[in-house]
């Protein structure tokens, strides 16, 4: 079976999110801050009359910071809660770069070791011509009370 991936970068490491879970893809644009937010949550912005609550990958996944570049976007995602809720947030890559199909042969399991990345924010790692893609579990990447926080955050500012 064939699954499509949209792929980007963070930090000089290639990643995907299942292309079901991707909104949009937005140019980088400036974020508003918010009081008392977790270290990784950005802010917000306003995309089409939405508040939408932007985090940084590079501090959720414990990287080092970067100043955003030209190639800097926003990847406007939707997860599900424990409750079954959609919700919807933006996340911030370094760049992206396509949106790929990998059959499940390409796909090998989760490694146990050897990753800064919480093995179980990780679906798979993807092989794609020389080079390996790390596929996130967006579901998973986000505990249910961070996720309610980005809710109340981007409610705040849509009434």
């Amino acid at each position: 079976m064939s699954n499509q991936f949209l792929t980007f970068k963070i930090d000089g490491t290639q990643y995907a999110a299942e292309v079901h879970n991707v909104q949009e893809v937005l140019e980088y644009m400036p974020v508003t801050k918010v009081p008392c937010a977790t270290s990784y949550m950005e802010g917000l912005i306003n995309s089409r009359g939405q508040g939408i609550s932007v985090v940084n990958l590079r501090k959720k996944f414990g990287m080092q910071e970067a100043e955003p570049t030209k190639e800097t976007r926003i990847i406007v995602m939707e997860v599900k809660n424990a409750e079954e809720k959609t919700v919807t947030f933006g996340a911030i890559a370094d760049s992206v770069q396509e949106v790929i199909d990998l059959s499940d042969d390409e796909i090998e399991p989760s490694p146990k070791f050897g990753n800064s990345i919480a093995a179980q924010f990780i679906r798979g790692i993807g092989k794609r011509d020389d080079s390996f893609i790390i596929i996130l579990n967006m579901d998973q990447i986000f505990s249910t009370e961070e996720i309610i926080k980005l809710e109340s955050a981007a409610a705040a500012i849509t009434g």
